[in-house]
């Protein structure tokens, strides 16, 4: 699902335009263009909905939002490249995958 800024300030409560409008122009969203136009995907409606339960909900100001932010990328990143991790072990032979799973068990337990 794809909606412009008009229809997104629309659909989620207590979002205005400039504070759209702000959060592109820190970078914290960053939707797609079409003549001149800002469109948002499902993962921007996401973090636009995030954004504005930080600001209005958890009264967070402009300072802490981008820290919040970062931290949350960087699980999102991790979280992608465990699951690529988990998908090339998979890959692996039998007798691989049982010793990669011999050591995951012997450093889990440190």
């Amino acid at each position: 699902m794809i909606v412009s800024e008009q229809d997104l300030v629309i659909e989620i409560r207590d979002l205005s335009l400039p504070r759209l409008h702000k959060w592109i122009r820190l970078g914290w969203v960053k939707p797609e263009r079409r003549e001149g136009a800002a469109f948002f995907q499902e993962v921007d409606i996401a973090r636009v909905r995030m954004l504005n339960d930080l600001e209005q909900a958890l009264d967070f100001d402009d300072e802490t939002v981008p820290l919040v932010l970062s931290l949350l990328d960087q699980i999102h990143g991790l979280r992608r490249e465990l699951r690529n991790l988990a998908h090339a072990v998979e890959e692996q032979p039998d007798a691989v995958r049982d010793r990669i799973r011999t050591a995951y068990a012997r450093l889990s337990e440190t």
